[in-house]
């Protein structure tokens, strides 16, 4: 792990760490609707040796809004399937760097796996150090994962709706500026353009520096710019709960 206890690693720690019997190795891998690339699909053609596919659109409770959270047992038996449990030592990445990973990580830390990092840089770092792929399904062996304690919490609307009237929490959207703003179309038909009033736009594309998390140090001046404190309550929020993890990641440094 890093040296100041971020939750990263480098592709080296990575290279020398994934045969530990207690190292599980995650692609996370999401992409926006309008992209046309399906992650799974892309993980049977190439992924790093040994990992496992984490499906966000698979893993969330069945609704007319995507992405809600499934719930506990749901997740359990999602990840004991994929062969994880609480205690492993628990390794997520994406094709792009940083994006969906981020989502992946909190959701395991939100159920209650102790022990979750990010690969710096994901997959196009690991493929600039020279690190080799395989490909096809990954083979499991099923295991149990026991949902503990909670990293954070989710809100509803009602609690939104609530901190945006009263001012009582900052809402941080991590949308595009053009989003927020609403003059750039939503990817999701049907969506309403625009932002929640009251709440305040961090892009987080502002957080990254070539699909890497920023310097804790650089992200503070990011923070600082929307008086964020650490006792400051905040509600991170986004078109369907993906990017808005990379906030809370972020805020967690």
């Amino acid at each position: 792990m890093a040296d100041n206890e971020r939750p990263l690693v480098n592709v080296q720690w990575l290279l020398e760490q994934r045969n530990s019997s207690d190292v599980r190795i995650v692609d996370g891998s999401w992409h926006m609707p309008a992209t046309g690339r399906n992650g799974h699909d892309e993980f049977l053609h190439q992924h790093i040796p040994g990992a496992v596919f984490f499906d966000i659109d698979k893993h969330s409770t069945a609704s007319e809004l995507p992405h809600m959270l499934p719930s506990p047992d749901q997740f359990a038996q999602a990840a004991g399937e994929l062969g994880i449990n609480e205690k492993d030592t628990i390794i997520v990445y994406d094709t792009i760097g940083l994006l969906s990973a981020a989502r992946v990580w909190w959701m395991f830390r939100y159920f209650g796996a102790t022990n979750v990092l990010l690969l710096d840089g994901g997959l196009p770092a690991y493929l600039e150090s020279g690190g080799v792929l395989e490909s096809g399904p990954a083979p499991t062996q099923p295991s149990k994962f026991n949902i503990g304690r909670a990293y954070g919490r989710s809100v509803d609307a009602d609690e939104v709706l609530a901190a945006s009237r009263n001012r009582s929490a900052t809402i941080l959207d991590a949308r595009s500026r053009g989003r927020f703003a609403g003059v750039e179309p939503e990817p999701r038909d049907g969506l309403r353009a625009g932002h929640i009033p009251g709440s305040a736009n961090l892009p987080f594309t502002d957080l990254l520096d070539n699909g890497s998390l920023k310097s804790n140090q650089e992200l503070s001046r990011v923070f600082a710019d929307y008086a964020v404190t650490e006792n400051s309550p905040i509600i991170t929020t986004c078109g369907s709960g993906v990017t808005a993890a990379i906030i809370t990641l972020a805020l967690y440094c």
